[in-house]
């Protein structure tokens, strides 16, 4: 875009955010602007020191307590804005803020962390929100957040993820065809989220561990009518390479920053599932299939660590 159609683009969306505000909407436009554009602070109540605040101290605070935000009329806003060449791909991942010393907090819970720990493990105590953002294949760090919800410490955060991904896809524009990809780190488990989401209309791409096993469906040749037939057939170590089949479909190509880069999927496998709705009703537990996909490298870019396969 052109810095005039830029500078609209902007301008709209800066009028119709103000327009979903309620009461204090000046305060907390003005609140929104400063914490885009503050220097770091040691405190919140700094922000009011900011110039772009041009309200007291007082004001800033009553604009948390009393503020009024419509937030359908803000998430439908965001979709309306979608990232500048960005693909219909959404991350989904929750973000931990720490309030270890907060005993007295409403709702905290015991959460992962990668780098801070207690009592030697990765948690922490805090709260935890899960973000919906729309990425792009560009090597920049901007993404376009659509939603984020928080997720209490008694609710599953697969739960939490199924219904953001089901109002999400509502907002998104009926013209386009696509179907959204949405990509969830390593600890999500896509057997529950397959389940969730049941006949959505959207495609879910999750990495796992490298020591999963996945099976195959059961040579029906093998059955001779004796006994139950069975359910799983051979079966797919990640970490035994002669466990593998020969892949589905495969792609290689030589990339200026990864190197020699290979990718292999093998489609219609399966995983045992030990969680599911009908744990003890003897019913039998649901087979979700899916595809693996394998990703090597021989190099990462700026970075002396040897890669590792994903």
């Amino acid at each position: 875009m052109t810095n005039s159609d830029s500078l609209t683009t902007l301008r709209t969306f800066r009028d119709d955010l103000y327009a979903c505000f309620g009461q204090r909407r000046d305060a907390l436009f003005e609140l929104v602007d400063t914490v885009l554009t503050a220097r770091p602070i040691p405190s919140f109540v700094h922000l009011s020191l900011e110039a772009t605040y041009r309200r007291g101290w007082g004001s800033l605070y009553a604009a948390l307590r009393h503020g009024e935000i419509d937030i359908e009329a803000l998430r439908t806003e965001l979709v309306r804005h979608p990232l500048d060449k960005g693909e219909a791909i959404y991350a989904v991942d929750v973000s931990v803020w720490p309030r270890c010393d907060a005993e007295t907090s409403p709702d905290r819970g015991f959460y992962y962390h990668p780098s801070r720990h207690s009592n030697g493990k990765p948690i922490v105590a805090g709260w935890a929100d899960q973000w919906i953002a729309q990425l792009s294949f560009a090597r920049v760090s901007w993404t376009a957040p659509l939603d984020v919800q928080r997720v209490h410490p008694s609710i599953d955060a697969h739960a939490v993820a199924v219904e953001q991904i089901k109002t999400c896809i509502g907002r998104l524009p009926a013209a386009d065809s696509t179907v959204p990809l949405f990509v969830f780190d390593a600890g999500d488990d896509p057997v529950k989220l397959a389940l969730g989401l049941g006949d959505t209309q959207a495609a879910i791409l999750v990495r796992v561990r490298s020591d999963r096993c996945f099976y195959a469906d059961p040579d029906p040749a093998v059955y001779v009518g004796t006994g139950r037939p069975r359910r799983h057939g051979a079966k797919f170590a990640c970490q035994d390479p002669v466990t593998w089949p020969e892949p589905t479909a495969e792609h290689s190509c030589d990339d200026l920053q990864y190197g020699m880069v290979r990718v292999r999927a093998w489609s219609g496998l399966h995983s045992i599932v030990k969680t599911h709705d009908t744990v003890g009703s003897r019913q039998p537990r649901p087979i979700v299939r899916g595809t693996v996909i394998l990703v090597e490298v021989t190099k990462l870019p700026g970075q002396t660590r040897k890669p590792r396969a994903l």
